[in-house]
């Protein structure tokens, strides 16, 4: 029995059932056993692989990105680069490489770095040293200046509430023992005022999810923005409404269950972007739009040509096969979304649909 389990089961047996957000935070984030605590879980010898992992041009296009939208909006100087959930650093990097030559860019940028992870956090000093980046623990910490932000697959790693509808009540679906083993269950259907306008688009027995994290994160970012000026990218898989469980767990690149090995596993679950985009108001959302539709207006088709002319061989087919991994339908291109957020009366964003 791993340990983050017997502590788990320990404390349901003394104080009840917990809500599904409460065992997605201790199994990430427990102080002594919790999965971003003590591991790197990129890449082949961890549990799952990001877009900046599979190709540098994921960070390049994202990069030019931010640098056009900066430019629309009158290079204000200084301002604050900011990423949620950095990684290994490699999205920044490839973004400060892209953007080296955008005049007056870098010299107004200030780098800081959302990440809770102490294994990460080091492999982001050490691979982003030269701009020194400022780290925080919360978006709340971020300067009070524009504010240029990007979040890569951070949203669905925030713990999540889940509620199944009971006639015109909900109930929220708990973890909690079944023959000394941990186990969902339902609480006591009641009425839920945050979920009344779901019961026009739900039908009996189905979940909807709820994170009361990311809304805090999406007020929090909005406010600087909304005050100061800047932009938000927001990369994620999920859709515009959140219906159903979607709760999963990745270990070693293949899916688990999400009760089978607590602080040793990633948990995630679908980012619910119509949230996303009310806890952002009054900024303005670009219309959410597939990343392989957008990856490609921001030109990434041209990139993969220009790359692939100085490659032969199993590093062309490996080149060729990260530009169909990122966009195509049937790989990350639908499944994860691109929402894009800005103040009402500056420019349209590039990119969006």
């Amino acid at each position: 029995m791993s340990a983050l389990r017997d502590i788990l089961q320990r404390r349901i047996a003394l104080e009840g059932p917990m809500s599904v957000a409460e065992y997605m935070t201790l199994c990430l984030l427990h102080p002594e056993h919790g999965y971003y605590i003590t591991q790197d879980p990129l890449g082949h010898k961890g549990d799952f692989t990001t877009a900046p992992e599979i190709s540098q041009m994921f960070g390049e296009l994202l990069g030019l990105w931010c640098a056009q939208v900066w430019m629309d909006q009158g290079r204000p100087a200084p301002f604050t680069l900011a990423e949620l959930g950095p990684g290994r650093g490699t999205l920044m990097a490839d973004l400060l490489r892209a953007t080296r030559q955008v005049p007056g860019f870098h010299a107004a940028l200030r780098l800081h770095l959302v990440e809770a992870s102490p294994v990460l956090r080091a492999a982001q000093a050490e691979r982003l040293a030269q701009v020194a980046p400022v780290f925080h623990d919360s978006v709340t910490d971020l300067p009070d200046q524009p504010l240029f932000l990007i979040a890569n697959e951070f949203f669905d790693a925030l713990p999540v509430r889940q509620f199944q509808r009971k006639g015109t009540g909900w109930a929220e679906r708990m973890i909690g023992l079944r023959d000394g083993e941990l186990a969902i269950g339902l609480g006591q259907p009641a009425p839920l005022t945050a979920l009344a306008h779901r019961l026009e688009d739900t039908t009996e027995d189905q979940i909807v999810e709820t994170c009361a994290p990311a809304r805090a994160v999406m007020e929090a970012m909005a406010a600087r923005i909304g005050t100061y000026g800047g932009a938000a990218l927001i990369v994620d898989y999920g859709d515009w409404r959140s219906r159903g469980d979607t709760l999963q767990a990745l270990r070693r690149h293949a899916y688990d269950d999400p009760l089978a090995h607590p602080g040793a596993a990633d948990l995630t679950a679908h980012v619910d972007f119509e949230a996303l985009a009310e806890a952002a108001a009054p900024l303005r959302a670009a219309p959410l739009t597939p990343q392989g539709v957008f990856l490609d207006q921001l030109g990434l088709a041209v990139r993969a040509k220009m790359l692939a002319q100085a490659l032969t061989g199993a590093a062309l087919e490996n080149h060729l096969a990260a530009y169909r991994r990122l966009t195509h339908p049937q790989e990350m291109g639908q499944l994860f979304k691109v929402l894009g957020l800005a103040p009402d009366q500056t420019p349209e964003l590039p990119g969006f649909t």
